[in-house]
């Protein structure tokens, strides 16, 4: 006896179907086929008898699980193993064009992502100036500095600025520059000391320079007088005869080296003449004229 395959007849693919899929399969079939419609084939009468048959069965719960139990031995074992070995050739296949692809494309989406990922960007350095006197740049001071933002927001900083700093030397404010991006770091903030002279000192290096006026006698006669260095008043002494624009030079009172030390003081000597004398001032000049045989002339020329 040939084993008919019901499933088939009703045009469905496997045993795995409902009761409702039976019965519309069925009308499908039968209407396909009906002897009604078919007048002249043989076959479509033949196979509308299978169709009849194959409904009976498969309606009926009973004699479905009979069915089912030597349909699953005969041709759903087959279907299975079929399945089972396209599945198997499927995954050959799968693992042959991951060997020659799947690393491309892999290198593929990774360049893709390297791509977008952009590097991170460190902000840049913002660069300003602070001017100080010469007596704070020596003693060290703390400054108020406002800097107006990106945001257009006013920024202020306190500068702690050192005792002895050079003139021109910068000091680093870490992260306090431009902001970064793509997680880069924030540039630093540079601040630029520029130590101004006053009335009193000029620097030069680590020298500090001064005047000090002095009447015509004292230059000639020779005198001690009091000057104000940076830090103490101290006792100099002017040489009798000293010339106008003449230099005296005080060793170790000068600005701070930073290695412990100081640099030299410089007193520039400027004789300064009265515009108006007295009459007893007058005589004395006069005297002097009548007695004195110096002539500046003879001596430079």
């Amino acid at each position: 006896m040939i084993f008919k395959d019901y499933y088939k007849i009703l045009g469905l693919k496997n045993s795995n179907v409902t009761s409702e899929e039976i019965k519309q399969a069925y009308r499908e079939q039968a209407k396909k086929y009906h002897p009604d419609i078919n007048t002249t084939s043989n076959f479509a009468e033949e196979r509308f008898k299978d169709i009849n048959e194959a409904y009976k069965t498969l309606s009926n719960s009973s004699s479905r699980r009979k069915y089912d139990r030597m349909w699953n031995s005969r041709i759903g074992k087959k279907q299975k193993n079929k399945g089972q070995a396209k599945k198997e050739k499927k995954s050959v296949f799968a693992q042959f064009f991951e060997m020659f692809f799947g690393e491309i494309k892999q290198k593929e989406k990774s360049s893709s992502k390297t791509e977008n990922k952009k590097e991170p960007k460190n902000g840049e350095n913002i660069e300003t100036e602070i001017s100080v006197s010469i007596s704070d740049a020596f003693y060290g001071v703390e400054k108020k500095l406002a800097l107006r933002a990106i945001d257009g927001k006013m920024r202020e900083f306190k500068i702690k600025i050192p005792a002895g700093i050079r003139n021109e030397e910068k000091i680093r404010l870490m992260g306090q520059g431009k902001p970064g991006a793509n997680g880069g770091k924030a540039g630093d903030l540079l601040i630029r000391i520029h130590i101004q002279d006053d009335k009193k000192f000029k620097l030069n290096g680590i020298d500090l320079y001064t005047t000090l006026y002095v009447t015509s006698w004292e230059a000639a006669l020779g005198t001690k007088l009091n000057i104000s260095s940076i830090d103490e008043d101290i006792l100099l002494y002017i040489p009798q005869g000293t010339e106008s624009g003449e230099n005296i030079c005080i060793k170790g009172k000068g600005y701070l080296d930073g290695k412990g030390g100081r640099g030299d003081l410089f007193v520039s000597v400027q004789i300064m003449i009265p515009k108006k004398i007295t009459e007893k001032e007058k005589k004395v000049f006069e005297q002097l004229k009548e007695i004195s045989k110096y002539n500046p002339r003879e001596i430079h020329g």
